[in-house]
């Protein structure tokens, strides 16, 4: 029989606590530093935080445990658990020095203790954020800090947000060290943290620990030092065999005999083996007390078993000695939640709803028992899982309201969805929340909007719409009709015009409403067409006229914000950044978040389509900081970040672009802001020559595009990058196919500043495409400096072969707009023209600067492309010397004819690499043979090999 429950040697997990110090010592030297620690139930995930803690030193240890509340959750869990621990060591003036003008009532969202919060909604959710973080670096600054997020599978949205946010924005200045411990076994394909540990993983100082199961040489080491002496050989092959090497598995094996007759047949008896093992009084307790978590207040305990504190403790002792229950703070956690669960699951059906409305009872009396929100929250579980309709109901409604205190919009989604699966069970729902169906429901689809949920919006507010009436409540109707528009417009879903002119036809101009204010300026977002254009700028009018009569400045920045988008012109930036600056100088007056990102949005989108790179970037990072400061860096910050990652392509800064995409793709924004973000990661991997990434990210932003409708600005850089793909892999006659479908179905002429981009790949094939493109191109206008940059590209393209003069015309476009790239790209169209009329030495000064530039952006595609032109030219670049030898009196064409004559290429195929035709090449061949004094191509080549006219050709 085992003589301890745990094994006192820590086992096999050096490497573990290698990799954990050498984390605290980056962090105590002045590096952000957080490490993610996985592993299955039971593998040693405590065990190994637990002994390195012990071996820090002077670091401050903080840990907050996720609470597991069936699919609940429960928001800010650990961090509160953190704040109420830091409370009781520092107190309430510690507390104050650590946070700005010692004014802790922002952490009241956390901990009650500090007061009543105020405000709600995204700016106070950003405020909490900064506040925690500032909290940390400040205690930091005093000792090193180990902070330890324990059980992050529970973690709900918002402890999720929070701990990304801390993960991310942590200073490189003081020693933090933030670790996170997951469960791998209980992430299935679809867990919400699998995207988050993926992306945090991708952060330069986060460190993976993937806690794998113990060896059985470790099982031995193990077992042996729970026995005190190495079990037999069969022993532990039969304990090795049933536990693989989990180690909370061999403790239980080992505690049930050592590995003989007696081992339990699942792993629900293992589990269970300990508590059996209880007094029976304790047992009770313990099923008791696994009806209220994995964690539970020693108060709440008290609460709902009747007992006095004396009693209850009594109770208890048995189960913390033998190690069942650990003490936990103010309450009690089981030493593993598995333990719980088999607990729980063990109950009887009439147990299980009798114990829960035991807890919710108690909860009903005295919910300060638990911090807000927490209280209201378990409440409202513990009343489902007592299937009691009615109090589910209203407690679900109540705790929905305290989640939006905490501007927890994930779990006020969770709970609002919660009173709706409820209220066909209760007659009198409406009366007992003071609410009808339809206000629930339009309640849930704006949560949803605001936390980027919109497919799950759009359900909601189309079943709100179906309990409407229109004409008795023609208000509600056109509130609802609106709101769904604009939650299928950022999710590119047809319906968005006709849901925001039917709320029109509900709510008149007169008299003005702020209503119809917002109708009306919505309206003008949706008008993007040719044709609707006018209709565009009377709606927004209309808003501005409206909004300015009814006092509402959200609406009336809106409206002129649309309106500086809709009249801007390319070719007279500073007049409609005047327009810009209006729009924002109202939204900032009247605190409107939502209408000053639009703006920036608005403005960085315009700065890019003029080609004032520098400056769209300025105004996107602007933009993307004032989003991350009032809470919506999830939605607008990550639209921003599409129109920062333009700008940074642009400019050929690629790997900046990247970093900020995939900060802005960690956030998990919507589906189609993901799908622009990836489109230009796929165009980076495409240029460096990574095809099966290109690939990966077209398929991935096609599979959203082809769900929605959009407009040309999605829809033709998407077709650009499929034509692109295809001809780099040499599938001509697919591309050629693209080109022609888009060439034929899209009506370029309204969008020229994404279709010259899309023309210029569509000319490159030739033939058939390029007259067809050639055709389009005439009734295309080019306005502002960026669309004459890809005007000239085009009819460099499109014209004579050696007319140096287009494709020079063209790369000084592109120099000037500093888009390095796409210069190369002309730079190595200018060198073939210089190269087809004879121009040497023109052709080596423009390979040259373009394989500069394309080596600084690791464009990877294009540098084979120069090196190959290169070689089959004979052109000297870099360091490489001119050719040597004897040259026969040829022309450096007539070289490159007879060079790729000697590799057997007949005059076809000479033609397509050298791009003249093969009666040109005729010419040439007719020429080399007078000048080599031979008759045939064979004793050409013959000469060519003799002379070693091409010795040390890479080609």
């Amino acid at each position: 029989m085992s003589i301890h429950t745990v094994s006192p040697r820590f086992v096999g997990r050096a490497s573990e606590l290698g990799a954990l110090g050498r984390a605290l010592a980056r962090a105590r030297s002045g590096s952000a530093s957080t490490v993610l620690v996985g592993g299955e139930a039971g593998v040693g995930k405590t065990r190994l935080i637990k002994e390195f803690a012990e071996r820090i030193g002077d670091a401050r240890q903080l840990v907050g445990h996720c609470l597991e509340l069936g699919t609940d959750g429960l928001p800010f869990a650990p961090f509160t658990a953190v704040l109420r621990r830091l409370l009781r060591d520092i107190g309430h003036e510690g507390m104050s020095a650590l946070v700005p003008g010692g004014k802790t009532r922002g952490l009241a969202r956390l901990l009650p203790d500090f007061g009543e919060p105020d405000g709600d909604g995204a700016e106070a959710r950003a405020r909490l954020f900064e506040l925690v973080l500032g909290l940390l670096e400040h205690l930091a600054e005093q000792r090193p800090v180990l902070m330890v997020i324990e059980d992050a599978h529970w973690a709900d949205r918002s402890t999720r947000d929070l701990l990304s946010f801390l993960v991310r924005y942590q200073r490189t200045d003081v020693p933090l060290l933030i670790v996170v411990t997951y469960r791998t076994d209980e992430l299935h394909r679809t867990h919400p943290l699998r995207p988050l540990l993926a992306e945090l993983g991708r952060v330069d100082w986060v460190t993976r620990i993937e806690l794998g199961r113990l060896t059985r040489k470790q099982v031995v080491a193990q077992a042996a030092s729970i026995l005190e002496h190495e079990p037999s050989p069969v022993a532990i092959d039969e304990i090795y065999a049933r536990s693989e090497g989990n180690p909370l598995f061999v403790e239980a094996l080992l505690s049930e005999g050592g590995g003989g007759d007696s081992l339990p047949e699942s792993l629900r008896d293992l589990l269970l083996a300990s508590v059996e093992r209880l007094p029976e009084e304790t047992q009770e307790l313990m099923r008791v007390a696994s009806a209220g978590g994995q964690r539970i207040e020693h108060d709440l305990l008290l609460a709902v078993t009747g007992l006095d504190d004396g009693e209850l403790s009594r109770s208890l002792r048995p189960a913390v000695a033998g190690n069942v229950l650990v003490v936990d703070g103010e309450g009690y956690a089981f030493r593993h939640a598995l333990i719980r669960e088999a607990l729980h699951d063990d109950l009887l059906p009439g147990e299980h709803s009798r114990l829960h409305t035991r807890f919710a009872e108690a909860l009903e009396r005295d919910l300060a028992i638990l911090p807000a929100p927490r209280g209201a929250i378990e409440l409202a579980h513990h009343w489902h899982a007592a299937h009691d309709a009615l109090w589910g109901l209203v407690s679900a409604w109540k705790a929905a309201a305290a989640a939006r205190k905490s501007a927890a919009y994930d779990e006020q989604l969770r709970m609002l969805s919660r009173v709706l699966e409820l209220w066909s069970k209760v007659p009198d729902a409406a009366e007992r929340i003071g609410a009808d169906r339809v206000q629930v429901l339009r309640a849930a689809a704006a949560v949803a909007f605001n936390a980027g949920e919109f497919d799950r919006g759009i359900s909601l507010a189309s079943a709100a719409l179906e309990e409407v009436d229109p004409v008795t409540d023609p208000v509600r109707t056109a509130l609802l009709l609106r709101l769904r528009g604009l939650l299928r417009y950022d999710l590119g879903r047809k319906g968005n015009l006709e849901d925001l002119q039917a709320a029109a036809k509900l709510v008149p101009a007169e008299p003005p409403t702020k209503l119809r204010a917002q109708i009306a300026e919505s309206l003008a977002r949706m008008c993007n067409t040719r044709e609707m254009w006018p209709d565009k700028i009377a709606y927004a009018e209309e808003a501005v006229r409206i909004a300015r009569a009814v006092g509402d400045g959200a609406t009336e920045a809106h409206g002129l914000t649309t309106l500086a988008w809709g009249r801007f012109r390319f070719g007279d930036v500073e007049a409609g950044l005047v327009k810009f600056a209006e729009a924002r100088e109202i939204a900032m007056g009247d605190k409107a978040y939502n209408a000053l990102m639009r703006t920036a949005i608005s403005e960085s989108d315009r700065l890019e389509g003029a080609g004032w790179h520098e400056e769209a970037v300025k105004v996107a990072r602007r933009g993307i900081a004032d989003a991350e400061e009032y809470g919506l860096a999830r939605t607008s910050g990550t639209f921003l970040a599409i129109n920062l990652a333009e700008p940074l392509v642009s400019l050929g800064r690629w790997d900046e672009a990247l970093e900020v995409i995939e900060h802005a793709l960690d956030l998990a924004p919507p589906a189609p802001y993901r799908a622009s973000l990836q489109g230009f990661v796929g165009d980076i991997a495409l240029w460096r020559g990574d095809l099966e990434k290109a690939e990966a990210m077209f398929a991935a932003q096609q599979s959203v595009i082809k769900r929605t409708i959009y407009r040309d600005q999605h829809m033709l850089p998407v077709a650009a990058r499929e034509i692109d793909l295809l001809t780099a892999r040499g599938r001509l006659e697919e591309a050629a196919e693209a080109a022609m479908r888009v060439l034929r179905e899209q009506d370029l002429a309204a969008s020229p500043r994404y279709a010259w981009p899309v023309l210029i790949p569509c000319a490159l094939l030739g033939g058939a495409v390029l007259e067809e493109a050639r055709r389009q191109a005439q009734w295309m206008t080019a306005e502002g400096v960026l669309q004459e940059a890809e005007r000239l590209t085009f009819n460099a393209i499109a014209g004579a072969a050696d007319d140096l003069v287009a494709w020079d015309a063209a790369a000084e476009a592109w120099a000037g707009l500093r888009q390095p790239y796409q210069e190369a790209r002309a730079l190595a169209g200018a060198a073939r023209a210089a190269q087809a009329a004879g121009a040497r030495k023109d052709a080596a000064e423009r390979v040259t600067r373009a394989r500069e530039l394309a080596e600084r952006l690791g464009a990877r595609a294009l540098l084979e492309e120069l090196d190959s032109f290169a070689r089959r030219a004979r052109i000297a670049v870099a360091d490489e010397p001119e050719p040597q030898g004897p040259q026969f009196g040829l022309t450096a064409r007539e070289l490159e004819v007879l060079r790729l004559l000697t590799d057997g290429k007949s005059n076809r195929e000479i033609g397509g690499e050298l791009f003249i035709s093969v009666k040109t090449v005729s010419v040439h061949v007719s020429n080399i043979l007078g000048k080599l004094g031979v008759s045939s191509r064979g004793e050409a080549a013959a000469t060519a090999h003799r002379t070693g006219l091409f010795e040390g050709s890479a080609g």
